[in-house]
């Protein structure tokens, strides 16, 4: 651990809320174990942050981005994913939005992208659209929808939508009724 100034080493003190600590300062100031327990009392906190941020984001089990196959869906950006995983979005407030047919690996991408956000320190709260519907609609009055969507503004990486219409479906669905001899 390198040396701290005084000044450094109260300051990690009052942001630790260590106000005992801080408050015996000139006895405890040149006592070998002090930054030792800053060090210690850091690194547990770091971990149970990473921890709880982690579990409140709802990500659950996923495939690495190291697994995903680049050659399937034949067409994406892989430069736009890419850029999104420098999490510039953060900065910005935007949300990441993957719009494509089923299994071509969206929510592969967007849980891999919002764990990395979380092991960079930000908080992340991951939901497909139709569970986020889901818990907007399970509110019980006004109040605790508004509470709700305040909740769901607030986080500032959110939203990973699983499924969306899209021009494919209904093209396909045009194409199986004409198949099938349906006129409408």
């Amino acid at each position: 651990m390198t040396d701290l100034t005084p000044t450094e080493t109260k300051d990690r003190l009052k942001s630790l809320g260590l106000f005992g600590l801080l408050a015996c300062w000139e006895q405890l100031a040149d006592k070998p174990w002090l930054r030792e327990v800053l060090a210690i009392e850091e690194r547990e906190r770091h971990k149970r942050s990473l921890e709880r941020r982690l579990k409140n984001s709802r990500v659950a089990a996923f495939k690495p981005m190291t697994d995903f196959d680049w050659s399937w869906p034949k067409k994406i950006d892989r430069e736009a994913v890419d850029e999104l995983f420098g999490l510039g979005c953060l900065a910005t407030g935007h949300n990441a939005v993957l719009v494509g047919p089923n299994g071509v690996g969206k929510t592969m991408i967007l849980k891999s992208l919002a764990h990395q956000a979380v092991v960079r320190g930000h908080t992340v709260r991951f939901s497909t659209a139709s569970d986020m519907l889901a818990d907007l609609a399970a509110q019980e009055s006004s109040a605790a929808l508004a509470r709700r969507l305040r909740r769901y503004k607030s986080i500032r990486f959110l939203r990973a939508i699983r499924r969306l219409m899209r021009r494919h479906s209904r093209s396909s669905a045009t194409r199986s009724k004409r198949s099938s001899g349906s006129h409408h």
